[in-house]
C-alpha cells in the first residue's frame, strides 16, 4: 500500500521534468530572437552580482571564463530541477481538487508553473535593479512566461494523459494488464515529448551561443605576419628560430585574446540604434551615434590589457592594436566643469565604472570602436568599449553607452564588490618559454614546440608588463636567485605595451635548477618578490619554475 505514493511521486517528477525541458526550450527561443528576460541567465547575473569579490576572484583564478559559464549551468540545471517539483506540486492539485478534465488538469498545472517563476523572475529583477541600475519592466517579464508555462502545463497533463488520481482510499480493482498498459502509454507518451524537447532545446541553446562565435575573429592576422619578415632583422638576442612563435603572437589574435565580463551570455548590441550619451559636470551634453564616432579623426595605438584577477603567470592578459576616438577629445566638445574629478562609465549590461578625470585626458585613453584592423567583436565590447592604459582591464569597460562627470570619487560594479578602486597595473613578468605557464594559451603555435629535454639548446623567454610605466629591464636567474642575468629586450610595440624578453638558454650542465624572473619599470621601480592574491588589486611576486 506504501509503494503507490512513491511511484505517483516519482512519476510526476520526471513528467515535470521532461515537460520543463519543453518550457525551456521555449523560453530560450524567445530569449534568443526577441531578446525576453530567461530565468537562468537572470539568476547567474544575480549570482555574481552579489558575490564577494574575494570569492569571485577565486573562481575567477580557478576556472577562468569558465567562471559565469559554471553558474550559468548550474542555475540551468536547477530550473531543470524545479520543472520536476511544478510537477510533483500540480500532482497534489489534481489529487485535491478532482479536475479530472485534460484542459483544466493543463490549467492548473500551468497555473502552479507561472506563479512560482513569475515570484522568482520578481526577486532576481529586483535585485539586478538594484545591483547593476538595469531596469526590466515586470510586464515584459511577466509576458515572456505565459507560453513557456503553458506549453509546460499541457504537454506535463498529455504525458499523464488524463489518468485519475490514484490514494490509498481511492484504489480501484484494476486487472494486471490494464494498469501495465496504462503504464505502456505514459511511458510512451514520456519517450514522446523527450523526443520533441531534445532539439528544442538544442536549438535553443546553439542558437544562444552561436551568436557568440558569429564575429569577425580570424587566425590569419595581418598586422601580426608584418612584425618579422625577411626584410626586417630579427631583435637582437631573437635570433634563435625557436623564438618564431613568441615573435609572431606579440600581437594577440583577436580568437586568442582573453575575455572576463560580468556576462554567461555576451551582450549583442545593434550599432544602428545604438548612441553614446556624455552628460554631467559638462556644459554642452552630447549624443552620439556609432556613425558620427567613426567619422571623427581616429587615433591607433597598441596597448595590453590584464586583467585584475589574473595570477603570477595567468593567461588573463593580451595586446592588440587598437583603433578609436581620444576621450580626450569627445570630452573637450562637452566642455568639462569646474569641479569634475571622475569619468563614471555606465554600459548596456548593467556594468559601470569610474576613472579619474586627469587618466581620462591621457593621450593614450581612448575609446576604441576597432581592434586588429577589424570592428569589435561582441564578446570585446561592439561597437565601443574604452582602453585607459596603466589600468588594470576592470576599469576598461565594455558595450558603453554612456558617460558621466561627476563631482567626487565614483566606485564601480567591481569596487562595490570589494576590488579596488586604485587599479595601477603591477609590474610583472612571466617565462613563457620554457615550462608550461597558461600564459602560453595566448601565443600561437607554442604547443607545436619540442618538450625540454635535459642537455637539449633550448632558449629562456617570456613577457614583461609594467602597465604605461613601461619596462626598462628583465633580469632572469637559473640558480634559484643567486646570480642574476640582465634579459636582451626587445622594443614594445607601443609604450603601453608588454615587452618579450630572452636570456639565453637553459643551463645544460645542470640535471636540477630553477629558473627566475624580475622586471624594473621605467620609473625605476623593481618588481616586487612578495607574493599576494590577486584579489583586492592584482597579484605580485616573481613566476619561477623549477627543472
Amino acid at each position: 500500500m506504501n509503494s503507490q505514493p512513491n511511484y505517483t511521486f516519482t512519476k510526476s517528477f520526471i513528467a515535470g521534468l521532461v515537460a520543463g525541458s519543453i518550457s525551456i526550450g521555449v523560453a530560450l527561443l524567445l530569449r534568443s530572437f526577441m531578446g525576453l528576460p530567461f530565468i537562468p541567465e537572470l539568476a547567474s547575473q544575480t549570482l555574481f552580482s552579489i558575490t564577494p569579490g574575494a570569492i569571485e576572484s577565486q573562481a575567477v583564478e580557478n576556472f577562468g571564463p569558465l567562471a559565469k559559464y559554471s553558474a550559468f549551468i548550474a542555475s540551468l540545471a536547477i530550473n531543470f530541477v524545479l520543472y520536476g517539483i511544478f510537477g510533483i506540486i500540480a500532482e497534489k492539485f489534481h489529487n485535491r481538487y478532482r479536475w479530472d478534465s485534460y484542459i483544466a488538469k493543463a490549467f492548473q498545472s500551468s497555473l502552479v508553473a507561472y506563479i512560482i517563476m513569475a515570484i522568482i523572475s520578481v526577486l532576481l529583477l529586483t535585485i539586478i535593479h538594484a545591483r547593476l541600475g538595469i531596469s526590466t519592466p515586470i510586464s515584459i517579464s511577466a509576458i515572456s512566461l505565459i507560453l513557456p508555462q503553458i506549453l509546460f502545463g499541457f504537454t506535463y497533463s498529455a504525458i499523464l494523459g488524463g489518468v485519475k488520481p490514484i490514494s490509498e482510499k481511492q484504489v480501484r480493482p484494476t486487472s494486471d494488464s490494464v494498469k501495465k498498459n496504462k503504464s505502456r502509454m505514459e511511458f510512451l507518451r514520456l519517450v514522446t515529448a523527450s523526443v520533441i524537447a531534445v532539439p528544442i532545446l538544442y536549438f535553443g541553446l546553439n542558437r544562444l551561443f552561436s551568436e557568440q562565435q558569429q564575429e569577425n575573429e580570424q587566425e590569419s592576422l595581418p598586422s601580426s605576419s608584418q612584425l618579422i619578415t625577411p626584410a626586417r632583422p630579427r631583435p637582437v638576442g631573437f635570433e634563435d628560430p625557436v623564438l618564431t612563435p613568441l615573435l609572431n603572437s606579440e600581437l594577440t589574435p583577436t580568437f586568442l585574446f582573453y575575455r572576463i565580463d560580468i556576462n554567461p551570455i555576451v551582450p549583442v548590441v545593434d550599432e544602428k540604434t545604438w548612441s553614446l550619451s556624455v552628460r554631467g559636470l559638462v556644459d554642452n551634453p552630447l549624443t552620439i551615434t556609432y556613425e558620427e564616432l567613426r567619422k571623427m579623426p581616429p587615433v591607433e595605438q597598441y596597448a595590453t590589457l590584464e586583467c585584475v584577477s589574473n595570477k603570477i603567470g595567468g593567461d588573463l592578459m593580451s595586446t592588440a592594436l587598437w583603433k578609436g576616438v581620444r576621450l580626450k577629445e569627445i570630452l573637450d566638445k562637452a566642455v568639462i566643469k569646474q569641479g569634475a574629478k571622475y569619468i563614471a562609465f555606465r554600459c548596456s549590461d548593467g556594468y559601470d565604472v569610474g576613472i579619474p578625470l586627469d587618466r581620462g585626458l591621457m593621450e593614450g585613453t581612448m575609446l576604441a570602436y576597432d581592434m586588429n584592423l577589424a570592428p569589435l567583436t561582441a564578446k570585446h565590447g561592439f561597437p565601443v568599449r574604452a582602453i585607459v592604459p596603466g589600468l588594470y582591464g576592470m576599469m576598461n569597460p565594455k558595450w558603453i553607452t554612456e558617460i558621466e562627470l561627476v563631482d567626487g570619487v565614483y566606485e564601480g560594479y567591481w569596487q562595490r564588490n570589494g576590488w579596488t578602486n586604485d587599479a595601477d597595473i603591477h609590474t610583472v613578468s612571466t617565462i613563457v618559454i620554457p615550462g608550461m605557464a597558461p600564459l602560453r594559451d595566448r601565443f600561437r603555435k607554442l604547443d607545436e614546440m619540442p618538450n625540454l629535454i635535459p642537455g637539449q639548446k633550448t632558449p629562456i623567454a617570456g613577457i614583461a608588463f609594467g602597465g604605461d610605466r613601461g619596462i626598462s629591464k628583465v633580469e632572469v636567474s637559473t640558480d634559484g636567485g643567486v646570480t642574476w642575468k640582465t634579459a636582451a629586450v626587445k622594443e614594445p610595440l607601443s609604450k603601453y605595451t608588454w615587452v618579450l624578453w630572452t636570456a639565453g638558454y637553459v643551463p645544460t650542465d645542470k640535471t636540477n635548477f630553477k629558473i627566475i624572473v624580475r622586471a624594473t619599470d621605467k620609473a625605476g621601480q623593481i618588481q616586487t618578490a612578495e607574493v599576494s592574491e590577486p584579489f583586492p588589486d592584482g597579484a605580485t611576486g616573481y613566476q619561477s619554475i623549477a627543472i
